[in-house]
């Protein structure tokens, strides 16, 4: 359900020098196992179109901002993430598009796993079969 979705806030050591973030061992429901980030993404394209079997993520706007449009198969929910200390929770099973990227915008992800092709639903009606 969309209620599984969580805005996760992100504990900041603020400093006139400059404020750091930071996310130690137990923050996140899960231990990730991968990071990547998206950046340079044009604001006409489109990213995600999928959902996991078992991996969960937490997306995070590190600098500018992206909509993330979350759909459980029932109903759908956007959120718009423009702050680097607010984290948006994906549990699995959650189809996920990410669009409107701001000029500079980069989203950092933190998995659950490692890469696996076969984690993956990328078909939509494919996905809304396995929520039957």
């Amino acid at each position: 359900m969309i209620k599984e979705i969580q805005l996760l806030e992100i504990p900041v050591i603020d400093d006139v020098r400059g404020n750091l973030g930071v996310i130690e061992s137990g923050f996140l429901p899960f231990d990730f196992k991968r990071v990547y980030y998206l950046f340079d993404v044009p604001s006409s394209a489109f990213r995600g179109g999928h959902s996991h079997i078992e991996q969960q993520e937490v997306l995070i706007a590190l600098s500018g901002s992206f909509e993330v449009t979350i759909n459980d198969g029932k109903a759908k929910k956007s959120y718009l993430l423009n702050k680097p200390n607010i984290g948006l929770l994906i549990p699995a099973g959650f189809w996920r598009e990410l669009e409107n990227f701001s000029s500079g915008a980069v989203c950092l992800v933190l998995a659950s796993d490692v890469f696996d092709e076969g984690d993956y639903i990328r078909k939509f009606d494919k996905f809304l079969e396995s929520k039957k």
